[in-house]
């Protein structure tokens, strides 16, 4: 079996492997991209890039339903501990975390991290190895040179890359991204859920890479490593 994905609208997503299902940043509610609510989620672990609420969103509900394990900032795991969580794997950038499906290794990115005036550790993004498969989800950040490192050392074979503008990158600038990153596929994520993030998504096109669009709720393959 290869690795699967559903997006769930904005920067959410499902990889579904053999051996697990791993959730990065799942907002659903109040997501109005969302293609269902939290309670259809089912999962091994959640991977949470940072903590403004529309990335961690449901996780804290998510794993106390399901027993999933989080993987997050030191403070985002202590934080969602405080809210009933007990299964969490505390990380930080330039790690890796083993996990009985694969591993977790989370990344910099440039962008702030709270939830209600509270801060949640560093903004990062993180790397899923799953299925022989490796997946860089960017979280939210602008362009950095590193983005090319971080494809050096991780060599993944699918990158999403946030192109909304304002808060992250562009497309222009994800572009470039994703040509440093050189994965086979780019996703682009965090546009059009809310006006002021609205993208034309054909302007997302690197050179050499192949973009996939998946729609919310859609399951579709990814390429193996």
């Amino acid at each position: 079996m290869s690795l699967e994905l559903t997006w769930l609208g904005h920067s959410g997503f499902l990889l579904h492997g053999r051996s697990a299902t791993v959730a990065i940043d799942p907002f659903l509610t109040g997501n109005p991209v969302a293609p269902f609510g939290a309670d259809a989620v089912t999962c091994h672990a959640i991977a949470v890039t940072h903590g403004h609420d529309d990335h961690l969103g449901d996780t804290a509900a998510i794993a106390k339903r399901t027993g999933a394990t989080v993987f997050g900032s030191w403070e985002i795991c202590t934080y969602l501990g405080e809210q009933g969580v007990e299964r969490t794997e505390p990380g930080n950038v330039g790690g890796k975390i083993a996990a009985p499906w694969g591993w977790v290794a989370f990344t910099p990115a440039f962008h702030s991290s709270s939830s209600g005036g509270r801060y949640l550790g560093q903004p990062m993004g993180v790397v899923v190895h799953l299925e022989g498969t490796t997946v860089y989800h960017c979280g939210d950040t602008g362009l950095f040179s590193d983005l090319k490192l971080m494809g050096e050392l991780y060599r993944p074979d699918v990158a999403m890359i946030p192109i909304g503008d304002r808060f992250t990158m562009g497309a222009e600038l994800a572009t470039r991204a994703a040509e440093w990153i050189g994965a086979k596929v780019a996703i682009p994520i965090h546009y059009d859920t809310w006006p002021p993030i609205a993208q034309d998504v054909t302007r997302f096109a690197p050179k050499g890479v192949r973009v996939l669009v998946p729609k919310p709720g859609a399951r579709v393959a990814l390429p193996h490593g």
